[in-house]
């Protein structure tokens, strides 16, 4: 049976410059599909002066729709008026399958609606755990449910995160995989020479928000270097919560233990936690955690609390798991601290070598192929039975907004025909080459 070609369309909110877990996610898994010869391409909003069409490493195309973001680093959910432009990028593509990343991104939601009016399959990973009581995460959930409810299929990062997404979103179980994140062990691997001799140090790298657990990590962060002159803490990321941590270092003198590098950039991570013997991890919820993967392949000690999909992370002998308040994760940090003091444990060099053989980017791309080769099966649904999808979620204005797209669409294609859509020219990166006459830049990664 010869191979299907698909050309893939990663859709997101979340990508280069602004890095995290989602980005470096869609970035790793689109360099492998590349290598595997598949067609793909990016589709974000613009970030600052970065707009219009970028090219990064092995010809991976980055559309940087000139949208600018309205909340949190997403687009405003106009549904509309971003239409003619996504519909211009897909039709010039000639794209066969959607990937949608992040229940935050509103960018992803929207190219998967207009997709599947195109006859496009679609297919959407979620990358967070939600809640079910609070008011935002109710308006999330619902919005998610209304956007899965015509989807091919889901892919969950956890085993939790499945349960998880299949009740707030009330999807098929059958519809939705599980497809762990993986970490790239050539790139993060230890370098000891960096640690300090003298003192033990506590490497923290996440987003500085509220569901991260920073609260908790101010608190410990102030016992710690109380009690504990000879340990120092390296924190790097940013967010609202960095001036509670600036706040605790300044009011407690303790600004020669603690360092607050700010944003950075995913090259400069590996180095971040290398210069650490514990890596901490606060967070109050996480689907999936890809910081402590990256850490235990760069050979630190891993102390995190046990929520979410985090348990299903790493194996007991590379991780001490705790529960998310001060006092377990001060007893956990201790248990850490004397591992290092002693040097119990695995070394850094059986670390990495452990992480390289459960984590593997090319066997996550293989297992996503194999969904894409599921959805590309399906015949493509008639606008009266994507409409009806939509009527078990009880939001029935939505289905005169999906109506007023489509017809929207039919007008397109009467004034913008698709044979008037110059397609673009693909790239033959599986043999690391390039087969148009215009050489792209690579200059961004």
């Amino acid at each position: 049976m010869a191979k299907v070609k698909h050309k893939i369309c990663m859709a997101s909110d979340f990508f280069y410059p602004n890095m995290g877990g989602v980005e470096e996610h869609i970035f790793n898994l689109s360099q492998c599909l590349l290598m595997k010869g598949y067609k793909v391409i990016v589709l974000t909003h613009s970030y600052k002066d970065r707009v219009g069409v970028r090219y990064m490493t092995n010809g991976l195309k980055v559309y940087y729709l000139p949208i600018k973001p309205f909340y949190n680093q997403c687009v405003l959910p106009l549904m509309v008026c971003s239409l003619p432009l996504i519909r211009y990028v897909l039709v010039r593509e000639q794209i066969t399958i959607i990937h949608g990343h992040s229940a935050f991104s509103t960018l992803a939601h929207e190219t998967m609606m207009i997709g599947r009016l195109l006859g496009i399959q679609t297919v959407f990973t979620d990358h967070s755990l939600f809640g079910f009581a609070d008011t935002s995460a109710i308006i999330t959930n619902k919005f998610l449910e209304m956007s899965l409810a015509d989807c091919n299929h889901c892919i969950c990062v956890s085993h939790i995160g499945k349960e998880n997404t299949v009740l707030r979103a009330r999807v098929n179980h059958q519809r939705v995989s599980v497809i762990p994140n993986a970490v790239d062990t050539t790139a993060f691997v230890p370098k000891l020479e960096l640690r300090s001799k003298d003192k033990i140090t506590i490497v923290v790298v996440s987003r500085l928000v509220y569901r991260k657990g920073i609260d908790l990590l101010a608190q410990i962060m102030a016992d710690i270097c109380q009690k504990h002159p000879k340990i120092q803490f390296i924190i790097g990321g940013d967010g609202p919560k960095r001036e509670l941590l600036e706040d605790v270092r300044q009011n407690l003198n303790i600004q020669n233990q603690v360092t607050l590098l700010g944003s950075l950039e995913h090259s400069q991570v590996c180095d971040v936690l290398n210069h650490g013997h514990i890596f901490l991890n606060t967070s109050l919820t996480e689907a999936y955690c890809m910081s402590i993967v990256e850490a235990a392949s760069c050979g630190l000690k891993i102390v995190s609390t046990r929520v979410g999909g985090i348990p299903e992370v790493l194996p007991p002998e590379l991780i001490i798991l705790t529960e998310p308040n001060v006092q377990s994760i001060l007893n956990g940090l201790h248990v850490a601290i004397n591992q290092v003091n002693n040097n119990i444990g695995l070394s850094p060099v059986k670390c990495h070598e452990l992480v390289q053989s459960l984590y593997n980017w090319m066997n996550i791309a293989k297992r996503t192929e194999i969904v894409y080769n599921m959805v590309s099966l399906e015949p493509p649904k008639s606008l009266g039975k994507q409409l009806r999808s939509y009527i078990p979620t009880g939001v029935y204005p939505f289905l005169l907004v999906v109506s007023f797209m489509h017809i929207l669409l039919k007008i397109l294609d009467w004034w913008i025909p698709r044979s008037d859509i110059d397609i673009a020219k693909d790239y033959n990166t599986k043999n690391s080459f390039i087969t148009n006459d215009q050489q792209p830049d690579f200059s961004d990664k």
